[in-house]
């Protein structure tokens, strides 16, 4: 394969990721990696290295737009990053004594668990803050088409739990955790799915810049991979944070269904065949 249809190969497939993340609140990976690994053949630490940097491309791009229209609930991403980073140490700290395989399979049952419940929830939000998330401030409101809607939090404790969990994941398989994030706060927390999946955007970055930092430091994040990454990932999440200011949250909560599910199956498939 030539040089150029290498990059441009590698540019598509990370504009799909960048547009994928923006809309579901996961961090790319899910495309990234497979097209690497199973593509172009690389070993699965320059993916996940690459993934890592695309990750926070991501964020970046599209959390940038989100804040700007109002949607992400910054007090929330903030509060709940503290569990996903001291998760993350945690996560780094066990990461050698645990097999990353079975982990794997776990998480993956987890994923498949979340897809269907994402599917059955019909109720969109709550209208009023649990006592906790009320001294919290956890509150807040978003704009939609028939105007700016307010939502209550509720469940912070049980959604500090679950982030901890991620962060844990993030820190033995360097995944950004979107996944877990998102169903944290849209099924534990009760938060509006599109503030969940904007807010869960502007936390992905944080979580996975630690990571990415281990991983150039072990020289797994060559600029010839993360280069074409990052510019396609960057134009995909801009376009994808466009999209969903009008899109319909029945038909998010499908295609966020649809991704994990994928992902799921994927991370199963690799822990049984020992690749993670």
């Amino acid at each position: 394969m030539s040089l150029a249809l290498f990059t441009l190969i590698l540019l598509l497939g990370a504009f799909c990721a960048g547009m994928l993340g923006a809309l579901t609140g996961l961090g790319g990976g899910v495309v990234l990696i497979p097209l690497i690994t199973l593509g172009f053949g690389y070993d699965i630490r320059y993916a996940i290295g690459t993934s890592l940097i695309a990750s926070i491309a991501t964020s970046s791009g599209a959390a940038a737009a989100y804040i700007k229209e109002g949607i992400t609930n910054i007090r929330i991403g903030m509060f709940l990053e503290i569990a996903t980073t001291s998760g993350a140490i945690i996560g780094a700290a066990v990461a050698i004594l645990i097999p990353t395989h079975f982990v794997a399979m776990l998480f993956g049952l987890v994923l498949l668990f979340s897809a269907v419940m994402t599917l059955r929830k019909q109720e969109e939000h709550i209208a009023v803050n649990s006592p906790f998330a009320a001294k919290l401030k956890m509150g807040g409101t978003y704009p939609s088409k028939q105007g700016m809607v307010s939502y209550g939090v509720r469940n912070v404790f049980g959604g500090y739990l679950i982030m901890t969990l991620a962060g844990i994941l993030s820190g033995i398989l360097g995944i950004g955790s979107g996944a877990v994030k998102v169903v944290a706060m849209d099924i534990m927390m009760r938060v509006p799915f599109k503030v969940s999946t904007t807010t869960s955007n502007f936390m992905v970055g944080v979580t996975t810049a630690a990571g990415a930092v281990v991983y150039l430091q072990r020289g797994y994040i060559q600029p010839g991979l993360a280069l074409p990454a990052i510019i396609g990932v960057l134009l995909g999440a801009m376009a994808g944070s466009k999209i969903l200011m009008n899109a319909q949250v029945k038909w998010l909560r499908i295609l966020f269904s649809i991704v994990i599910g994928l992902m799921a199956f994927e991370m199963i498939y690799n822990g049984i065949t020992h690749k993670l």
